[in-house]
Order: structure tokens, then sequence, then C-alpha cells
């Protein structure tokens, strides 16, 4: 599936963004007055290899959750059983990003890929959705947060200590995003938005963008749900040194994931992979986004190309991520929350950059005279 997927991944169409570009010549404004927006949506038009690409609704979020191993070294004040009570959080409608979701009318889709507390014995209203064998849903329902069982392994080992999972494992958990991508357009779906939960999950994210970007783990790292100066310097000597114990090369992006990953990132990377094969844009959220996208990019250059960054996150590896994929964020409002929350604040100015193609008149056809 990875390869096949991989095959299936091209690059942007230039003719479709030249007539982006042209369009966006004879529409009733100056010229480049839409800055940054302009350039979204001749990208888009590339991705799609159209013009005007597709209006990117409906909106579908896909939260992938685990745990990682390396909890045990102490990177974070929070239990680890705070994964499974937060899917309880998302499936009931409780959380921060199902309120932007329901803002947006972006339908939640929540994948246990790796959490370590069983979820039929605690938090999920019904067990029964656990099946991973259940039906993909026909249609996308924005009103019913949506549950998949797919867990790979009951959380990573502890990458501090031994690499976090097997390469089997962390190819198990690229292809369970691959196959949600898959199943999310095939409902409908015109755009995908990163989520992602896991306590602990920000350690990995620093390792991984350490190993893909080769910057210092220093760089890398952030104070994830906001750690105490020696909780900070501890998380960043655990990072440096498991990146000194594995030694992760970046031209073997399963490899990284492996290492150092979780499986929430693997995942993710999946996704990505997944959308971009199916030229479909995926609008990244935060600092485990951003360190999946740079997976994804490592396993397909061109996957890029179906990448929007939703916002700068306040984790400072989230910047170095972006700046080595040469993406710029849309929004940049101090966030640091995950889920996909950023991505959906973000998710109107996608829309819009692409609306405007769709809609605005052109001098021609409105009567305006050109200066």
């Amino acid at each position: 599936m990875l390869e096949t997927t991989i095959a299936a991944i091209r690059p942007a169409d230039e003719t479709a963004m030249a007539a982006a570009r042209e369009l966006h010549g004879r529409l009733t404004k100056p010229a480049g007055s839409l800055g940054a927006l302009e350039d979204l949506s001749v990208r888009l038009a590339g991705l799609a290899g159209a013009c005007p690409p597709p209006l990117p609704e409906p909106a579908a979020v896909a939260i992938f959750a685990g745990d990682h191993g390396v909890h045990a070294q102490g990177v974070s004040p929070w239990p680890q059983e705070v994964t499974a009570q937060m899917i309880g959080n998302f499936l009931a409608g409780g959380a921060v990003v199902n309120a932007f979701a329901r803002q947006a009318g972006a339908s939640v889709t929540v994948v246990d890929v790796g959490v370590a507390t069983p979820l039929s014995a605690g938090p999920v209203p019904d067990p029964a959705v656990l099946d991973a064998t259940a039906p993909a849903p026909a249609v996308l329902d924005p009103a019913v947060p949506r549950l998949v069982g797919a867990s790979v392994r009951r959380g990573t080992r502890d990458l501090a200590v031994t690499a976090a999972l097997t390469r089997d494992e962390a190819l198990a958990a690229v292809q369970t995003g691959i196959r949600i991508a898959d199943e999310l357009i095939d409902a409908g779906a015109r755009i995908l938005l990163t989520g992602d939960m896991g306590i602990g999950n920000t350690t990995p994210a620093a390792a991984l963008i350490a190993a893909f970007t080769g910057v210092d783990a220093l760089d890398a790292t952030g104070r994830g749900t906001g750690v105490d100066d020696p909780t900070y310097a501890h998380k960043v000597g655990v990072v440096r040194a498991a990146l000194a114990r594995h030694a992760p090369d970046p031209t073997d992006p399963l490899g990284v994931l492996a290492a150092v990953g979780g499986l929430e990132h693997a995942a993710l990377a999946g996704l990505i992979l997944g959308a971009a094969a199916r030229r479909t844009p995926v609008l990244l959220d935060g600092v485990i986004a951003v360190s999946a996208a740079l997976a994804a990019a490592a396993f397909a250059p061109d996957a890029v190309g179906a990448m929007v960054a939703g916002h700068r996150s306040a984790e400072p590896g989230a910047t170095v991520a972006l700046r080595h994929l040469g993406l710029e964020p849309l929004v940049d409002l101090g966030l640091r929350l995950g889920e996909g929350t950023g991505a959906l604040l973000a998710l109107p100015v996608v829309t819009g950059a692409v609306r405007v193609l769709h809609e605005v008149a052109t001098f021609d056809s409105a009567g305006v005279a050109e200066k």
C-alpha cells in the first residue's frame, strides 16, 4: 500500500497553476492584492490539476491518538490516562476541536492507533465502535464524531531506551493513515485536517524534527503542555540522548519513525501521503502534524504540494519544520493545543482563497475599467 501510494504522488500541474495566475490577473482587484491567498489558490490549482480548483468542502478532521513509552522519563506532568479520557471527550463533543469543527461544519474522526488505556473499559460510549472491520462511512456526518479502532500496539516503547517501534509497526501505522485518507475522501471530503492526541507526544515530535532537519535538540524541543524549567531541560536531554542512541537516517523515513516517532506521527504521515496521492489538500495543524509532514516529504517530496500550513505553533520545532518544508503558516495565534484546532481556525482562509477563483467577476464580465 505504501509503495503504490508514493508512486501515485505527482508534481503540481504547471498548466493549471499558470491558468490560476492568469485568472487572478483578470479579476476585479489590483494584481497581487490578496497576497498569500493568491499564492495559495495557485498551489491548490496545481494540486488539483484544474483552475479553479474544487472548493475545499466538506472538510474532515482526522485525530490520531496514541501513547508513548517515553512518558516514563517524566517529560510531561500529565498522566498518560488523559489520552483515553480526551478521546471520550472528543466523542462526547466537549473538546475545543469539537467546538471549532461545529463552527466550520467539519466532521471529526478519531482513530485509536496506539492508546495505552483500553478504551472499551473507560471513556468510549459504545465499545462496538472499536471494531476495526466496521464499514467506512458512505457520507460524512459533522454532527456525530466517529471512532475507528486501529491500534497497532498499546503505546510505543520508550525511545530513550530502545526503538519506539519496529519497522513493521511503523509501517502498519503509516498504512492506517493512508486508509483513513482514502475512506474520508471516498465519503466526500475535499480537504483533510490533521489532528492528534497523545500525552507526551511533543517529545517524539521534537526528535523527528531534529532527525529530519539536522537542528540541535534544543532548537526542536518546546515546553509542550507547559513544563517548568527543570522538566524542559530534562526533556531536551532525553531528545538529544535518543538521537545519539539511534542515529536515525533522514533518508530512511520509516526507520526514523520507528526509532523515535509515535504511532500518531506515523499515521499522520500516512494520511498526508494518502491525500497527496488523491490530489486532495491537507491542512496541517501544529507541531505533531508538521513533524509527521517531514516524514511524508521524506517518503515523497512532491507530497509537500498537498500540504497547507494552518498555523504557527508556539512550539519552536514547528517553525523549524515549516521552514524546512518551505511552508508559510496562514495564522499565528500562539496556539499549542493540538487536536486539529489551529487547522480548523485556518480553514475559512483556505476556502476563501479558492472561492475567489470561483466567484469573483473579471474586469470584462463586470464592465469594470482596468488601469
